[in-house]
Parts: C-alpha cells; sequence; structure tokens
C-alpha cells in the first residue's frame, strides 16, 4: 500500500527519522514497524506564528517492498558523428540544450568566450582581492555562466514553459542532493554547482559533443537568410545549419553584433537597484519571531514586494547566509550581486532591491535605438565605480541614512570583500529609481519591524537583474529575419534565472530537431 500524506510537522519531527516515521503511522493507523519506506514530496516552512511549522507532503509505503529512486547518470549516447548544432554560451540554457540534442540524437559544439569553471576561479579571486577584471572571464561569463558562482536557486514560476520536475531530476543526477526535488525553494549552493557544471560538460564531451572553451563568437554567418555558421577571435570557424544563442544577459557584444548586422533587436525593461544586506541573526529574529533561530531551521529568508508611484519594487535573489559579490565584466563599472553556499552557514543575508525600468527612463539613450537600455544600464555601472572610488570598491550607504537623505559617516561590516565605500547613492542611481527605492523601502519596515535599522546597508548597484535587450522569435523559436538561429534563455529575453533558462534550452534544442532531424 502506498499513501500522500500532508502533515503538519515540528522541526524536530521533520528533522527525526522515527519521530517523523511514528507521525506517518498515527496519520495512517498502522504501527510503524509496517511502514517499509517514505519519500518526502514537498516541503515548506509556515512561520506565521511564533510556533514554526514544517509543512510535509511525504508519500509512504506500507507493506510492500520499498524501491528508492534511481539517481543514476543519463546513459551515455553516441552523437560523435551526428549532424552538429552550435550552442553559443555554456549557461544552464546551453548546457540544458546540449543534454536535450544529445537525447535527440543530435551533436552538441558549445562555443564558450570563457573558461572552465577551475580555471574560472582564478579569475574570480583576482577581481575579489585586487579588483581586477577579466572581460572575458568573470563572475558572468564562463562554464555554467552566471549561475555558476551566484548561488543556484532552482525556483521558478515559468511552470507553463518547460518541466521543471525533469530540470530538478537532471540536476540531481549530475550530483545535486535530492532534496531539491522536494523543497518549495530548492537551492543547490555556489559552493557545489561547478562540480555539478563539469559533470554535466563531461556528459556532454563522453556522448561525443564539442565544448570549446575561450572562442568568442565575433561573426555569424549568412547566406541570405540562413545560418551557416560562425567565426570566432582565435580565427576559427564552425559551420552548422542551426545554432542556439544561449549567451546570457550581459553579452553587450553581442546585442552590438546583431544591431551591427541589422538583425532585429528591441530594447526591454528590466529592473535596477542595490544589494541590501543585514546580519542574518536580524532577518532570523524578524521571520522566526524568535531571539536565536533553531539548529533545525534554515537560515530565514524574506520576498517582498510594493507599488511605488506606479512601478515594482521588490526583492529580488534573496541569499541567507550570503555573501555579495564583485559582478562586473568590464573595466571602469562595479556590479553586484549576491551568492550563497549549500549551507547558507554566513553571518549575513543580502538580497536585490531593485526598481523596475523601461520606456521613458531610456529616452536620454534612444540615439543608441534597441541598445538604449544596455547604455542607460551601463551608465549606472560607471558612476557606481566613480562613486566607490576605483579598485571594484563599490558605493554603499546604511539604509536608516538613505532614508533620511543623508551620507553616512560609518559603515557596518559587510561581506563584499572589495570593499564598500560611504556615499550618496542618489548620486548613483537614476532619480526614478532612488526616489521610489527610498519609499519602497520605508513600506518594507513596516511590513517586517526591524528591517530598516542602522545594522542594514546598502550596496550599489544591482544591474544585471535580466537583459536590456531582447532578441525576438517566431513560432519556430528561430529569429524572423535569420533561419536557424535561435535566441535562447536569459540573454535573449525568454529566461529569468537557472531553471527558466534550463527550460528554455531544452525547448530550443526541441525546435532545431524538430527541423533538423537527426
Amino acid at each position: 500500500m502506498r499513501k500522500l500524506l500532508q502533515l503538519r510537522l515540528t522541526p524536530e519531527e521533520n528533522a527525526t527519522e522515527h519521530l517523523l516515521e511514528r507521525k506517518c503511522a498515527q496519520d495512517i493507523g498502522v504501527s510503524p514497524n509496517r511502514i517499509t519506506g517514505m519519500r518526502r514530496v514537498r516541503e515548506s516552512i509556515d512561520a506565521r506564528s511564533r510556533n514554526i511549522m514544517i509543512q510535509l507532503m511525504v508519500e509512504v509505503v506500507v507493506d510492500e517492498p520499498y524501491i528508492p529512486e534511481n539517481f543514476a547518470t543519463p546513459e551515455v549516447l553516441d552523437v560523435r558523428n551526428a549532424k552538429p548544432v552550435l550552442i553559443i554560451g555554456a549557461g544552464p540554457a546551453g548546457l540544458f540544450a546540449a543534454i536535450r540534442l544529445i537525447e535527440l540524437g543530435l551533436k552538441p559544439v558549445i562555443i564558450e568566450r570563457g573558461k572552465d569553471v577551475r580555471n574560472r576561479r582564478r579569475d574570480l579571486a583576482t577581481i575579489t582581492k585586487q579588483g581586477e577584471v577579466n572581460p572575458e572571464s568573470n563572475y558572468c561569463f564562463g562554464e555554467g555562466g552566471a549561475g555558476t558562482y551566484s548561488d543556484g536557486k532552482l525556483y521558478t514560476r515559468s511552470t507553463k514553459r518547460g518541466d521543471v520536475q525533469r530540470i530538478l531530476d537532471l540536476f540531481t543526477r549530475f550530483g545535486a542532493d535530492q532534496a531539491i526535488n522536494y523543497q518549495a525553494h530548492p537551492h543547490i549552493g555556489t559552493n557545489k554547482l561547478p562540480q555539478i557544471i563539469s559533470a554535466m560538460r563531461q556528459y556532454v564531451e563522453d556522448c561525443g559533443g564539442e565544448v570549446h572553451f575561450d572562442t568568442k563568437l565575433t561573426k555569424i554567418m549568412v547566406d541570405g537568410d540562413r545560418l551557416t555558421g560562425i567565426a570566432c577571435a582565435d580565427g576559427q570557424q564552425h559551420l552548422a545549419d542551426a545554432a542556439i544563442l544561449a549567451t546570457g544577459h550581459s553579452a553587450r557584444d553581442i546585442f552590438e553584433l546583431m544591431h551591427g548586422m541589422g538583425l532585429e533587436i528591441e530594447a526591454k525593461p528590466f529592473a535596477l537597484g542595490v544589494r541590501i544586506e543585514h546580519p542574518q541573526d536580524i532577518i532570523d529574529s524578524i521571520q522566526y519571531h524568535c531571539e536565536v533561530r533553531s539548529e533545525l531551521l534554515p537560515a530565514a529568508s524574506y520576498s517582498l514586494v510594493h507599488q511605488a508611484q506606479g512601478r515594482g519594487v521588490f526583492s529580488f535573489c534573496m541569499c541567507p547566509g550570503g555573501i555579495i559579490a564583485p559582478a562586473s565584466t568590464n573595466h571602469g563599472e562595479v556590479v553586484v550581486n549576491g551568492w550563497s553556499p549549500s549551507k547558507r552557514n554566513n553571518p549575513y543575508a543580502n538580497s536585490g532591491m531593485v526598481v523596475s525600468v523601461g520606456g521613458e527612463d531610456f529616452k536620454e539613450y534612444e540615439r543608441f535605438g534597441p541598445l538604449a537600455g544596455m547604455y542607460y544600464q551601463a551608465e549606472v555601472e560607471q558612476k557606481a565605480f566613480t562613486a566607490g572610488g576605483g579598485n571594484l570598491k563599490a558605493p554603499a550607504q546604511r539604509v536608516t541614512d538613505f532614508i533620511r537623505g543623508k551620507v553616512s559617516t560609518s559603515l557596518p561590516d559587510c561581506s563584499y570583500i572589495p570593499g564598500i565605500t560611504s556615499a550618496d547613492l542618489t548620486k548613483v542611481l537614476p532619480t526614478e529609481v532612488h526616489i521610489r527605492l527610498r519609499e519602497g523601502l520605508e513600506a518594507f519596515g513596516k511590513k517586517m519591524r526591524g528591517y530598516v535599522t542602522e545594522h542594514a546597508v546598502l550596496v550599489g548597484v544591482e544591474s544585471r537583474t535580466s537583459t536590456p535587450v531582447r532578441i525576438p522569435r517566431n513560432e519556430l523559436l528561430q529569429h524572423p529575419q535569420l533561419k536557424g538561429l535561435y535566441p535562447c534563455g536569459e540573454g535573449a529575453g525568454y529566461a529569468g534565472g537557472i531553471m527558466s533558462a534550463a527550460m528554455d534550452g531544452e525547448r530550443c534544442a526541441e525546435a532545431v530537431a524538430a527541423i533538423y532531424p537527426k
């Protein structure tokens, strides 16, 4: 017999196997020794009252053999001599497109401007410790894309665009903890993602696919209205009838390239603001209504949204127990992002705190046509660099001082390793952003008592929330002017994180296979 139960548990019951088993047995009305296995299906935390409870959906097996789920690595298939399909970018969209192409009998050829995860780490260390940015290898560019070193959150609202469970299963097959399959907000952690991404790439190569690192696309080759291949900075050409363009939200040179070719692209709204960082124990005390968080509970998180003068102000990519990281891709700019290790055990909590921008905001940059939002974004990042004083130091302000319109005379400790500099963030952020950000923070302080505190700091700027350019595609998922080019993922404007990017990569792979079968 198999029973699907909905349980409401204390943290101790949820964390202790024999207590959970006893609770299940009571609910079904059987002796605990008749339970042969349990499988967690869905788990979330209910922290609405002081008595924190765990909501658990669990499948219980009674009086029959229990066979655990098999998360073995996918079968190695041979596509060495199959029809090649180019994939530009080795981020989530590109990697999952590659795996799906292999399943469909096609050969993926991945072109990645950055380095593999092992060598990429050295460039990240140089960014963090010396303030020097390698434009081709950084927090945004390289194996696994921006997601590899920026947390690995695996929740999405884009369930209509693909099979969420399939993506989670694949992550598990390549080494992720099985808990991601049942957690309400699954998370891998920046410390574990590199090994998983490497395992995916190794699988692609074992199947006969190709991965070319340190290889930058510089030209899209065409014949009339058809793609015929690409040329790269190293002089190599790669010929193919189809290319999945999965370059991520920060590949500004690709947007420039397409615009220069006369290929249709369009300015896209995005969100811009800061990172806000609190001591984690402040967020724990607010969310869990306690002085000290139980070790059976994870570091607390939050999600906030407010409408300010017709625009959304909202938290973005919240990182409990996390770190603020330098995500610049060029010299002379400061961009910040956040990540957490798998245990989320750092002493700070950070989140993007951003305001929607677009349309009229880009008017001053309309001479750049569809690249207006990109240049708007870049100018803010350059102002942040100047205000920080160089060497990737970030401009910062206590939350209380920002609301009062006062430059901070001192700053709290902060996880951002290059360092922070006291600055007036209203001189860095556009007017349409900082006036709404102030209103939003005041509203959040009323929703979460203790959120607005002198112990919290705003660090600028969080500007790479999504791409400022959309690359259009038709019902076949091809660019409307160029057959064989499949704009994909976050960089093309069709995803907003690891999961949605992975699902869009699979959709594009399937669209390619429908036209170019093996």
